[in-house]
């Protein structure tokens, strides 16, 4: 990923109604989170304005799209996010400054060279601090849904720890999302599709997401969707 770039998927609009799902890794994520937090790939700001509950004393919205950024920028005058955000154009090459919390939402799948990716937020990251990345789970589940969105890869936990920088440890690494793992595996052999409809978006979250909560731990959380990893330096 460039420091600049433009980023080629519509799914950031279409997936803010996935508001069961938000809940429940919000549920997983948030006790990570504190002090001041990078998040990386901030987007239109949906994550942030789900994670940043007043827990955090300063919070880096760092967009490379420069449209998007703008737009951050924007939603930041006008009040519509947090007071404690700023916004950067651009990536950790270039973001300045030591923080406590790096969240990276859906967006470490987005960049090329992930293992150097996440080298350099260990690098900007506090001790004691936390690097927390929700990804796609499973290469096999990769669908044209993937390529249309710019993907370059979904995670399995073995990937997890060889991407892991050096200085962290690896404290939480598990699949989320069971039932959306079916789905996915739908899309793939018989849907076929690009973007799935608002429709489908509503259904996923309104009937599977909540059955995911009951049967990820009931299976171990041995498969799922989704992968949240968090490192602690």
């Amino acid at each position: 990923m460039t420091d600049v770039t433009k980023y080629p998927g519509d799914e950031l609009e279409l997936f803010q109604h996935a508001i069961r799902w938000k809940s429940y890794f919000s549920r997983i994520i948030t006790p990570y989170i504190n002090g001041r937090v990078l998040e990386a790939g901030a987007g239109i700001g949906s994550t942030t304005l789900l994670l940043n509950k007043g827990i955090a004393t300063d919070w880096l919205l760092l967009e490379p799209d420069t449209e998007m950024s703008q737009t951050l920028q924007e939603k930041c005058s006008r009040g519509e996010l947090p007071g404690n955000c700023t916004v950067q154009t651009g990536t950790t090459a270039t973001a300045n400054g030591s923080f406590d919390t790096i969240l990276y939402i859906d967006v470490l799948e987005h960049i090329e060279d992930d293992r150097a990716e996440l080298a350099r937020a260990a690098a900007l990251l506090n001790p004691g601090g936390h690097l927390i990345v929700l990804s796609p789970a499973f290469p096999y589940l990769y669908s044209p849904f993937d390529k249309a969105i710019g993907h370059y890869r979904r995670y399995t936990r073995k990937r997890m720890h060889e991407v892991g920088p050096d200085g962290v440890s690896l404290i939480a690494n598990r699949y989320y999302d069971s039932v959306g793992f079916f789905a996915a595996l739908m899309n793939k052999w018989l849907l076929r599709q690009k973007y799935p409809s608002l429709k489908q978006v509503k259904f996923w979250d309104r009937w599977m997401v909540p059955v995911s909560e009951v049967t990820d731990k009931l299976c171990f959380h041995a498969f799922g969707k989704s992968i949240i990893s968090v490192w602690k330096k």
